[in-house]
């Protein structure tokens, strides 16, 4: 008797430390937002390069795509959550695992609730939905085992962006893939170009985030390994990369997401020119936005008027 009621407060007090995780680590705002345009716009910008006889239009499937992709993301978070605990028990004692705020088990049950409800809602879609997705939180696991094993590749910056980024690919091989099979979209060779637009718009974000002026071996910064310059010359490239195919795939409608360059040419001027300690962030982020908002834009504008 005694067992079960100390079991009730803590079966009543996870659903809370969890919602608090993901408002403070997850920030709805941000990341529902990003991931319900990701899969709007590839859809769109999809749709239109496909030619297809009839418009592209969201359905009941986009809506499950956007919510796996979404519920995807929080599983990769929690996922590096734990990966990094060694790491913030030096350096981020704030961090929710490290404080207590939220326990191993607790996410771990979560990323279970996670793989059952993405399971559930591609089941709808396809068989080929549910193995993408899966294969995509699949990867993620792999990732940590990876790192246990060679410790190493967590502290080496450009090995370990090269072993994790083929999380995002997977996601966006997942939407493509997914629309076809549903019958949203043929086939076309320019799937590659598009996937490439948006790992260039992610990874101009992902070098961004992690440049700064000030020099911290523990920081596990990009600008300790290119220098400052380097790797915020590299974050705007990679969002010239972005625009550049977004031009190829859409053409003129494609000089709309181009202005959405304002924001990394404004953080280069801020960060590069009047050495603001971290100010490439925050234009990146309105970067990755603004394009895939504009994009979709583009795409849906060209398909009303055809």
């Amino acid at each position: 008797m005694n067992t079960a009621v100390n079991r009730t407060p803590a079966a009543v007090r996870a659903p809370a430390r969890l919602g608090r995780f993901v408002l403070r680590m997850f920030r709805p705002q941000i990341y529902v937002t990003y991931g319900v345009l990701w899969t709007v716009t590839l859809e769109g910008t999809a749709g239109e390069i496909s030619k297809t006889a009839a418009p592209w239009t969201p359905t009941w499937a986009t809506a499950v795509r956007a919510a796996s992709v979404v519920l995807a993301l929080l599983f990769v978070r929690m996922a590096d959550e734990q990966k990094d605990l060694d790491h913030d028990r030096r350096h981020n004692p704030d961090r929710p695992l490290v404080t207590g705020a939220i326990t191993v088990a607790e996410l771990r049950g979560a990323m279970v609730l996670i793989t059952v409800l993405v399971v559930a809602l591609n089941a709808l879609v396809s068989a080929l939905s549910v193995l993408l997705i899966l294969l995509g939180l699949a990867y993620t696991l792999f990732l940590a085992v990876l790192e246990r094993r060679f410790p190493r590749l967590g502290e080496n910056l450009v090995a370990g962006l090269l072993v994790s980024y083929p999380v995002q690919l997977l996601l966006s091989v997942y939407l493509y893939v997914s629309l076809l099979t549903g019958g949203g979209i043929d086939a076309d060779w320019r799937a590659v170009p598009l996937l490439a637009m948006f790992a260039c718009a992610f990874l101009q974000f992902e070098f961004a985030r992690k440049t700064e002026w000030r020099q911290d071996p523990q920081a596990r910064l990009y600008s300790q390994v290119f220098g400052p310059r380097g790797s915020a010359s590299i974050s705007l490239a990679l969002a010239v990369g972005a625009v550049v195919l977004g031009l190829a795939l859409l053409g003129r409608a494609g000089l709309l997401p181009a202005a959405a360059l304002v924001f990394p040419a404004l953080g280069a001027w801020r960060f590069l020119l009047r050495k603001r300690p971290s100010g490439l962030m925050l234009p990146a982020m309105g970067f990755v936005l603004f394009f895939n908002l504009l994009c979709f834009y583009g795409s849906t504008a060209l398909a009303i008027g055809r």
